[in-house]
Parts: C-alpha cells; sequence; structure tokens
C-alpha cells in the first residue's frame, strides 16, 4: 500500500503546529548589548496563522527557546496553544492532542531541524521551510520554497487551506 501524499495529508489537517527559529524567524538571533534578543518575524507569516484560525484550524507553538518577544507576538495573533522552553516537544505534543481530541494524521507540524524530527516521525503532516537543516527537508512529506521568517509559513498555510478547498 503506497504512502499518502502530502496533498492527502494536507486535506485531515485540523491543527497546526509552528517552531520558532528557522520556522517563524530566520534563524538568526539579534542581541543587544544587555543581551536582550530581539527577533524579526514576517507579517505574511502572520496572517497566514490567523488564516488557519479563522478557517477552523487550530494554531500551536511548541519551541526549545523562550522568547519574551514571541510570546507577545504569539499572544498577539491570539494563538491559544504556547510551549516555550520546551526542549522535549512529545510531551507538549501529547498534551494537545488530548486537549483537542486529535490523532496525529489531524496534526501537522512544521519545523526545522532535528529537534522537529520526534514530531515529524508522529505527525500526519511533516512541513519544513527551504533552508531547513538536511535531516529535516529529509523527513518532511512537504518542503516550502520560502526560507524561514520569509514566508515558509504563509506557504504552508495556503497548501493546507487550499487542499482543503477553504481558499
Amino acid at each position: 500500500m503506497s504512502q499518502p501524499t502530502a496533498l492527502e495529508r494536507a486535506k485531515q489537517i485540523r491543527c497546526v503546529i509552528f517552531d520558532i527559529d528557522g520556522v517563524m524567524t530566520d534563524c538568526k538571533l539579534y542581541l543587544t548589548h544587555d543581551g536582550e534578543e530581539i527577533k524579526a518575524v514576517n507579517v505574511r507569516d502572520g496572517l497566514g496563522i490567523k488564516l488557519l484560525m479563522k478557517h477552523g484550524i487550530d494554531v500551536a507553538v511548541i519551541s526549545g527557546r523562550p522568547s519574551a518577544a514571541m510570546q507577545k507576538r504569539l499572544e498577539f495573533l491570539g494563538v491559544p496553544h504556547i510551549w516555550l522552553a520546551t526542549e522535549d516537544k512529545l510531551p507538549a505534543y501529547k498534551t494537545l492532542l488530548a486537549k483537542l481530541n486529535l490523532s496525529d494524521a489531524q496534526c501537522a507540524h512544521m519545523g526545522d531541524d532535528t529537534p522537529d524530527l520526534p514530531l515529524f516521525e508522529q505527525v500526519g503532516l511533516a512541513l519544513a521551510p527551504a533552508d531547513a537543516h538536511h535531516k529535516a527537508k529529509t523527513a518532511a512529506h512537504w518542503v516550502s520554497q520560502a526560507r524561514g521568517g520569509d514566508g515558509a509559513i504563509r506557504e504552508a498555510v495556503d497548501f493546507i487551506l487550499e487542499a482543503q478547498g477553504k481558499i
């Protein structure tokens, strides 16, 4: 029996989980002289996140690093499920599945590096930005043409929503 295509997988998605560094951002950390982090985000990616929620698809963020700036950005966008400073992402993922009463096949995860691989093995649709680590791109079901922090999220959102006939 053949594996489902990325398009077939996208039709089943009810929740999309995003990593932050390398997905929502360009994977660079900008530091002030005081050690404060500054991150750049893509406004179109933010609109994509809002579009998912508008069309009834849950959004979550599970990231290995803490970030006060990203916490505020995610709250501004209305993202209801946020786990920061969570290096082992699987427990948060399992909590999210139980909370939303979803199966693995109904979840997508967009990640860019090896810490995302355990989720890639679980979710129904694994997504990666164009500039992701080669192991993430190899494990992904779908890879964007855009780089992380430069429209990769919006491209993934459009792919999912188009697959579901919502846009």
